[in-house]
């Protein structure tokens, strides 16, 4: 019974303890709720007075901005404003200058009328006049025609016949007296030019020369230059135009060659192999490309040196190169080079004896046998092509008529002209200085490499072996193997139709194909 007691008094105490929790809490939650309606309205309050404030200060800033940009326009009226008054005070100075002008135009335009006017009055004044004179020229020419019995017109043909043979007689007695004059004088006094240039300039005699020769270390040389199966003297040959004679003469080797600048790039190239000792195909190439422009130098040089020689200045760099190709060139055995250096000297000799300019009389004689350097290249005389390059390159007209008539292919018309053909030929006539034979065996030999080198398909053609044999390069690109026999007996029928040699020519096609590749 006690415990049952103490059981409902247990759960008695619990309800009531539930229902005091229950007021106990609604109270509180009564009291927060009454505090968050405080809190939100005081939010709200602060939240009207920023907003009111907020509004304010936008509006402040933007009657600013509208002020500070009716500032702006204000000015930028005003200076508009001023920019077109200015304008408009120019507009009615220039309409002032204007009105100006065309009142003065228009003063001259009247003066100019009333000029007019005058000047037509008196030109028709003048033709009345000259009407009046040409009538009593007229009515005179009649009463003298009446009084002489004879008409104007022949009076003029007996005076002008009158006066024509009196002036045909004094001419006649003139030209015999300057005649007999310049006969007695003229003969002496070139003969004494002549002899004077002779005496101040004599020159050395010259030596037919075809050959150079190559001095060797030891004579184990020989078999490297001529290499396994003969390739490295074939590569040289090849490389050159040029024949390498290797016989018994101790540590030597010869070239030969009628060309002399192929000789002098041979024997250059040659020097430099044998130096270096790297003797093989392509160093060979290698070797002979550098010695040609090496030659190319020397050509220039010996052009600038000439010219300095001889004292004359201003001359194209064209034709100074050409000159010093003629170091390289002879005639019938005489230098070109050494002959026009001669001629230059004769020339300013007898020129300073005459009274005649001198530097261009050595200009003319330096220059005269220009069209030598390239007369193997070119059709024509020498002469002609030589007084095409000096024209072409701005040399003066007196110069180029000197340089085309000193072999006659023009008519001489001026003392320069003469002294350069007097000058070439005193050079070219001195006991020596010439030889026939030479130049006929070069001429021969420039001939087959003309013939060899006009085939299509040829890239390059040199006369070897005194003119036994010609060795013809052909493209490989353009000519085949097979086209190759037909390009050999081509060139042997031309020789054949065009020449006059002795015994045969050998004609050898050599078509060579390289592969070229880069390893990377």
């Amino acid at each position: 019974m006690n415990n049952g007691l103490a059981i409902i008094v247990a759960v008695i105490s619990l309800v009531v303890g539930g229902l005091v929790g229950a007021l106990v809490s609604r109270k509180s939650s009564a009291t927060k709720l009454a505090n968050a309606e405080q809190d939100a309205a005081q939010i709200v309050d602060r939240a009207k007075k920023e907003a009111a404030t907020l509004r304010k200060e936008a509006e402040v800033q933007a009657k600013d901005v509208a002020f500070q940009a009716k500032e702006e326009f204000e000015v930028e009226a005003r200076e508009t404003r001023r920019e077109l008054h200015g304008l408009e005070r120019r507009l009615v100075q220039k309409e002032e200058n204007l009105e100006k002008k065309s009142s003065h135009l228009e003063e001259k335009s009247e003066e100019l009328g009333r000029r007019e006017q005058s000047i037509s009055d008196r030109e028709r004044h003048l033709q009345q006049k000259n009407e009046e004179a040409e009538q009593l020229v007229t009515e005179q020419r009649t009463r003298l025609e009446q009084i002489a019995n004879i008409s104007s017109e022949e009076a003029k043909h007996e005076l002008m016949a009158s006066m024509e043979s009196e002036a045909r007689h004094d001419a006649a007695k003139n030209i015999k007296q300057i005649e007999d004059e310049a006969k007695e004088t003229a003969d002496k006094k070139a003969k004494k030019i002549l002899s004077l240039a002779i005496q101040r300039y004599a020159g050395d005699y010259v030596a037919e020369k075809t050959i150079n020769s190559v001095a060797l270390p030891n004579d184990e040389m020989k078999g490297r230059i001529i290499g396994r199966e003969g390739r490295n003297i074939r590569a040289i040959e090849a490389a050159t135009g040029i024949d390498l004679i290797i016989d018994d003469t101790p540590e030597a080797v010869i070239i030969s060659g009628f060309n002399p600048v192929r000789r002098e790039v041979a024997r250059l190239s040659l020097e430099r192999l044998i130096t270096d000792g790297r003797i093989h195909p392509s160093r060979i190439e290698e070797v002979v490309k550098k010695a040609e422009q090496d030659v190319d130098g020397i050509v220039r040089e010996a052009g600038e040196q000439a010219t300095f020689d001889v004292g004359v200045h201003g001359i194209h760099p064209e034709i100074i190169r050409l000159i010093g190709r003629l170091k390289y060139r002879t005639s019938y055995g005489q230098n070109v080079l050494q002959h026009s250096l001669e001629v230059s000297f004769l020339c300013g000799i007898m020129a300073a004896e005459l009274g005649v300019n001198v530097k261009q009389a050595k200009r003319a004689g330096l220059l005269h046998d220009i069209g030598k350097a390239v007369d193997h290249e070119v059709e024509g005389s020498h002469a002609l092509i030589g007084a095409d390059l000096a024209r072409k390159h701005g040399e003066a007209p007196k110069i180029v008529h000197a340089i085309a008539a000193h072999h006659e292919e023009e008519k001489p018309e001026t003392v320069l002209a003469v002294l350069v053909q007097a000058a070439d030929a005193l050079s070219g006539a001195r006991p020596g200085a010439r030889r026939e034979m030479l130049e006929t065996y070069v001429k021969r030999l420039n001939d087959l490499e003309r013939i060899g080198n006009n085939v299509e398909g040829v890239t390059a053609c040199y006369a070897i072996q005194a003119g036994r044999e010609i060795r013809v390069m052909v493209s490989s690109d353009k000519v085949s193997d097979d086209q190759s026999h037909a390009v050999a007996r081509d060139i042997a029928r031309k020789i054949e139709n065009d020449m006059t040699y002795p015994g045969q020519i050998k004609v050898n096609v050599i078509r060579e194909t390289r592969a070229v590749d880069y390893a990377k």
